[in-house]
């Protein structure tokens, strides 16, 4: 592993397109021996977030850096506003959170281990630092990748409804 302290500039971390959201890795599992990540959420825009899944393997935090996010769980819902953090703990509890406003939300998440940060990699589209890809609706090839890619990195999809 890595001894050295690791800073990320402004500028740097791999930033992608995910399903219409801009993320930058800030730390990826690859410098930290696959302890974590975490991943700068810059943009999730009105409408923005990901629907019901899981991951058991995997602990998820999110901080609430601008905007507010509605969170769903089995166990009710929240809405996350600046300032709050939000844990969703190792076992599989399935979640989702999407921006009901209409403005630009920004988190900040960490993944313990690492792991979903290859995941945005692989289904994302690179882009340019401060770059936005306005989000198209993902066609059915598109979500039949998703589907698969999800399933290698250890996630389960739910129908959107799922949490209803």
């Amino acid at each position: 592993m890595n001894m050295n302290i690791i800073n990320t500039g402004n500028e740097q971390g791999q930033s992608i397109s995910v399903v219409g959201d801009t993320y930058r890795i800030l730390i990826s599992g690859e410098q930290t021996g696959g302890n974590y990540a975490v991943i700068d959420m810059l943009v999730v825009p009105p409408g923005g977030g990901p629907g019901p899944h899981a991951h058991k393997d995997m602990q998820e935090m999110f901080y609430v850096v601008e905007g507010e996010i509605d969170f769903k769980m089995q166990s009710g819902s929240y809405t996350a506003k600046k300032g709050a953090f939000v844990n969703i703990p190792l076992g599989g509890a399935v979640h989702s959170f999407k921006n009901k406003t209409d403005t630009v939300a920004h988190l900040l998440c960490t993944v313990v281990p690492a792991g979903l940060e290859s995941f945005f990699k692989e289904i994302g589209k690179p882009i340019a630092a401060g770059e936005f890809l306005t989000p198209q609706p993902p066609t059915s090839e598109e979500l039949n990748k998703l589907q698969q890619l999800a399933e290698k990195y250890g996630q389960k999809l739910y129908p959107p409804n799922f949490l209803d």
